[in-house]
């Protein structure tokens, strides 16, 4: 296994017309949830993926396993809960560029999630775990299972990956940072945008945020700037790797899941990081351009290509 996740996956409704959801009479229904968006983004990109989680014994749930299944992403640790419903949420497409979301997640078979319900044959498998804040925000098992799974992982030299994807309706402030800044202080590599890094640290200058990453122990951190690109920092070097620009910015929701499956494939294709970089904002770019969480999730041809357009572009 290349990567293992852990994490909820929801339902999601979007109406097929934009403006106020409170006028709209028709829904598109698809699946969301930023582990699963990685690992569909790393299973599509060539890569094994694994996701951990719980799913309501319903219909929304059976839907997500089996577009999971289909998409090759690992669901043989994925627990039926007959007892909590599978989680949901709306997006609201207000206009260009502006995008509400609405959650409806609160006692969700993932929320439910424990420590019991990790395997840790399954988790010493893998190369890289990759972790998000959202999880610890659902309940504090959910918590407690985050840090046993980083736990095992440090245990048996599986790389922690970590991006704190700050939901601040899900928890107060001061439990959100604590637990941010204990993770980031677990992990390997970080993958915190500037806002993220704002509100830890209370500084937005992007060399100074790295310096503060760097300090709560990782080894690599990787600033995302949006539209701009993205900075590395290292204990030896930094660099902003520029972004790629895109026609038409259409759901930037998933971007960042997208951006983190093609750093880890870079790092799985043992890229130099400033490559897995380029890969990663590559990733990036193309989901905006495609509504829904994973449907502009590229194959790594479309990535490749992107890439080599760029290229040619810089050389001409």
């Amino acid at each position: 296994m290349d990567v293992v996740t852990l994490g909820e996956s929801m339902v999601v409704f979007t109406p097929t017309s934009d403006g106020f959801m409170r006028n709209a009479n028709q829904f598109t229904m698809k699946f969301g949830g930023a582990e699963s968006n990685v690992a569909v983004g790393l299973a599509r990109l060539g890569h094994q993926s694994g996701w951990i989680s719980r799913l309501g014994n319903d219909e929304f749930g059976k839907a997500i396993l089996a577009f999971l299944k289909g998409e090759n992403v690992d669901v043989s640790q994925v627990i039926f809960d007959s007892d909590a419903p599978t989680g949901v949420y709306f997006k609201e497409p207000r206009r260009q560029n502006s995008t509400r979301v609405y959650y409806y997640r609160k006692g969700s078979a993932a929320s439910k999630l424990s420590k019991e319900d990790l395997n840790q044959a399954y988790l010493t498998k893998a190369k890289f775990l990759h972790i998000t804040g959202i999880t610890p925000a659902l309940s504090e098992s959910c918590r407690e299972t985050v840090f046993e799974a980083i736990n095992i992982a440090k245990q048996n030299g599986v790389t922690v990956v970590f991006d704190p994807n700050l939901r601040t309706k899900l928890w107060d402030e001061k439990t959100a940072r604590e637990t941010l800044l204990k993770l980031a202080g677990e992990a390997d590599i970080i993958l915190p945008g500037v806002a993220e890094g704002e509100f830890l640290f209370g500084e937005s200058d992007p060399h100074n945020l790295g310096e503060l990453f760097l300090n709560q122990g990782a080894s690599t951190v990787i600033l995302k700037m949006g539209a701009t690109g993205a900075y590395y920092f290292t204990t030896k070097e930094s660099a902003l790797i520029p972004g790629l620009s895109v026609n038409q910015v259409v759901d930037p929701v998933g971007a960042g899941d997208g951006f983190a499956a093609g750093f880890l494939s870079g790092l799985l294709d043992e890229l130099e990081i400033p490559k897995a970089v380029e890969r990663a904002n590559a990733v990036g770019a193309l989901v905006t351009m495609v509504n829904g969480d994973v449907d502009g999730l590229p194959e790594r041809e479309e990535v490749e290509q992107l890439l080599s357009r760029r290229f040619e572009d810089v050389v001409r």
